[in-house]
């Protein structure tokens, strides 16, 4: 990528911030004094001094982020909140008039940090989560016409914003896909069920990365099972069948060095255990995340993605477990109207 940086091209560089809204030139900073989130730190100095650098969302109240319209792309997204919200944050985004958002999760999962009240670095290609709590996608998402970001908040109490969107206006080939991502979350997982991570995309695209959430409800290990992805045509039997979960997230034998879980982050793929006190917090839960970024899985007419929840039972034996599994599928199509399954509720995204 850096040899690009030495191409002159024909683009506007711009970001969208409570700074500016809209993103246009010249706009920044600009917020009366009488009107900003920070009046108060900045009542000595006044406007153009940091003066609206979040915006406050109240309880059970949903604010825009940005509503652009133009040709272009979004190049990054850095956000972060001031409290420990977490899953109680719904992260949206809309792109070229849709009916429906491409984007759909909890604030949290979409960057790959279900539970962010135990730090954990992810130092990831397309999501990096850095200390002590910031937020960044790096995943292009172009757009013919235009695009909207909202965030809503299911708690009741508010919670302050701050975010930076940052945007090229520039002409998209006619052949660019549309950015999808999408929340699911079952607990616990029906005995001898498969774990749907994506069902019912259609149309034309890549699928480029894969966030797990899994909350572990026996003891020993649990990632033996197998994700597969049925690719167009296929039905009973998938065009990919992996070898095991670990093997997927670019692992090996059950991340055990030395007999002991070892966490890790590389650009590609990485896991990390959320620690437990081995009282109040008993139950073990793993953080788990792969991008197909150089090698991305492609499809024409449609795509599912499954994986198996398996340990070991007595004599040998696979155990089809019941745990708490938690993903965000992350893929390209040039379609915008796949269906998505209803987002649970606040209760049910709780992570207990």
């Amino acid at each position: 990528m850096l040899h690009d940086l030495t191409i002159g091209r024909k683009i506007r560089t711009f970001s969208v911030s409570p700074e500016n809204m809209t993103g246009e030139n010249g706009m920044g900073g600009r917020t009366p004094l009488s009107e900003g989130f920070a009046r108060e730190a900045a009542r000595d100095l006044g406007t153009g001094w940091k003066v609206n650098p979040y915006i406050v969302l109240g309880g059970h109240d949903s604010a825009v982020l940005a509503d652009i319209s133009g040709q272009g792309a979004i190049k990054h997204i850095w956000i972060t909140d001031s409290a420990q919200r977490g899953r109680q944050l719904i992260l949206r985004i809309w792109f070229d008039g849709a009916e429906d958002p491409s984007v759909e999760a909890p604030l949290s999962d979409f960057f790959c940090a279900a539970d962010y009240r135990e730090f954990r670095q992810i130092s990831g290609l397309a999501v990096c989560f850095n200390p002590g709590k910031g937020m960044n996608c790096y995943f292009e998402m172009p757009y013919f016409q235009g695009f909207r970001i909202e965030i809503e908040n299911l708690d009741d109490k508010a919670a302050a914003i701050y975010y930076q969107i940052d945007c090229e206006e520039k002409e998209i080939p006619k052949e660019s896909l549309y950015f999808h991502a999408q929340f699911r979350r079952v607990n616990p997982l029906p005995y001898k069920s498969v774990y749907t991570i994506l069902d019912q995309v259609r149309g034309s695209g890549k699928y480029v990365g894969t966030y797990l959430y899994w909350g572990v409800h026996n003891n020993g290990w649990w990632g033996e099972g197998e994700i597969k992805f049925y690719i167009d045509e296929d039905q009973e039997y998938p065009s990919i069948c992996g070898t095991g979960t670990e093997d997927y997230f670019c692992g090996a034998y059950n991340f055990d060095v030395n007999g002991k879980y070892t966490d890790f982050s590389t650009p590609y793929s990485g896991m990390h255990v959320d620690r437990t006190d081995e009282t109040y917090q008993a139950c073990r839960r793993f953080n788990l995340y792969r991008f197909h970024i150089t090698d991305p899985v492609y499809f024409t007419e449609s795509l599912r993605v499954t994986i198996q929840a398996l340990g070991w039972r007595s004599e040998g034996r696979y155990l089809p477990l019941r745990d708490d599994i938690s993903s965000v599928a992350y893929w390209y199509s040039d379609t915008l109207d796949d269906p998505y399954p209803e987002l649970p509720g606040k209760d049910e995204l709780e992570i207990c």
